[in-house]
């Protein structure tokens, strides 16, 4: 009976292993896949399309994607996930949207739920097959200049966009939080814009800095995403750089304890 029964738990164990992995990396090939198909799309739609008339259907397609894959991913039982605090943002105000980066994923939990965010991304994100004529026509912001970067969020802010900025620049490394860079406190500024916090909590390292993307995580994971204080910009721009990621570094801390 024990040798039946340790047989019938191994073979309970590898099923479920194999589904794991058939949809979590299924997933995200299909993930791609309907990124690669919107850069075919965007492709044909990006030199017909008004600019303004061509980002909005771009984002509203973009949120198509995002929204069906989260949505996936939380029905397979692998992954829970609580983004119900974004909906207070889906009014439209415009605002600097300003989470903690934490994985991968979190452009796709942020824009799941609104429809008419501009990412601020790396270039070449941009220039990658996979997204980049999505991005393009979404009319997604290329950080390889800084000058250009600020003048383009400036623009779109002032278009009645949300701006989704990560202050530290690039995911997480240092816990709880990287360094802030300064870009976003300068949008801030020029535009009068003021800066919504978020902060993205998981039990999970995977996908984040440096994750072996074929490596599979321990299930579930679990992501929430909460709503911190809105800032405006006051005084030296450096200032309040630093006292956001003081902020952000007691709010983090605080939650783990």
């Amino acid at each position: 009976m024990i040798n039946l029964a340790t047989r019938r738990w191994g073979v309970a164990a590898g099923l479920r292993f194999l589904y794991e992995y058939i949809v979590l990396y299924g997933s995200l090939a299909v993930f791609g896949l309907a990124g690669l198909t919107y850069t075919l799309i965007g492709a044909v739609l990006y030199p017909v399309l008004p600019r303004r008339f061509g980002a909005r259907v771009g984002r509203f397609i973009m949120t198509g994607i995002f929204r069906p894959y989260i949505a996936f991913i939380k029905a397979s039982g692998l992954v829970q996930c609580d983004l119900s605090a974004l909906d207070a943002l889906s009014n439209g105000e415009t605002i600097i949207v300003a989470p903690n980066h934490p994985s991968l994923i979190d452009v796709v939990l942020i824009g799941s739920r609104l429809t008419n965010i501009v990412c601020i991304m790396k270039a070449d994100i941009q220039d990658n097959i996979l997204f980049g004529g999505g991005a393009r026509l979404a009319g997604y912001i290329r950080n390889d200049s800084t000058g250009n970067m600020v003048r383009t969020s400036v623009a779109e802010l002032k278009d009645g966009s949300q701006l989704l900025i990560f202050p530290e620049g690039t995911r997480t490394t240092t816990q709880p939080v990287n360094k802030f860079k300064s870009a976003f406190a300068l949008i801030a500024r020029k535009s009068g814009v003021p800066v919504q916090t978020v902060f993205i909590e998981s039990n999970t390292p995977f996908l984040g800095k440096g994750w072996p993307l074929l490596k599979k995580p321990q299930f579930p994971l679990v992501y929430k995403v909460t709503l911190g204080k809105r800032f405006e910009i006051s005084g030296d721009t450096k200032m309040f750089v630093d006292d956001l990621e003081k902020y952000f570094r007691e709010q983090l801390a605080e939650s783990k304890s």
